[in-house]
């Protein structure tokens, strides 16, 4: 399965941030490439317990079901899938000062290992171990790279 705790995947995900520029051109969605930096580098924050953001409602109802099929191998996540509010970045960002702090927030991740991943439910899906976060921030880092055809 494809996780942040395979060193294979985290060079496919470098290699890819360093492919981005600011000017690639968004397959869907709302955000600029650097917005959707700064959006990912709240993802791994999530993962890591330096953000925790509560549980939706509708994560409560849905999460359990959800999480199967979402946490299949080798399949994207969806495109427009509804977002948190805490996730949610707007206003102008500088790109270079973005794509440095995600790098760093993947260096984080990665060098803590499966004991740095919190404990603290994610907002949708609910207790995720930590295999499960590392593959849900794969996921989460390919979709949004995807995203701007990186």
């Amino acid at each position: 399965m494809r996780s942040l705790f395979n060193s294979d995947q985290i060079d496919e995900i470098k290699q890819r941030l360093e492919h981005l520029s600011p000017d690639s051109p968004r397959q869907w969605g709302k955000m600029t490439p650097a917005q959707m930096l700064a959006h990912c580098s709240i993802g791994l924050q999530s993962a890591m317990g330096e953000v925790r953001p509560p549980r939706v409602l509708i994560g409560r109802l849905l999460g359990r079901l959800v999480k199967p099929i979402a946490f299949r191998d080798h399949e994207p996540m969806r495109r427009n899938v509804p977002t948190a509010k805490v996730f949610i970045v707007t206003g102008d960002r500088d790109f270079a000062s973005e794509r440095d702090r995600l790098s760093a927030a993947i260096d984080r991740f990665v060098s803590a290992g499966p004991s740095g991943c919190t404990t603290h439910p994610h907002c949708f899906f609910g207790r995720l171990t930590p295999l499960e976060w590392s593959v849900l921030m794969y996921k989460h880092l390919d979709h949004h790279l995807r995203q701007f055809g990186a």
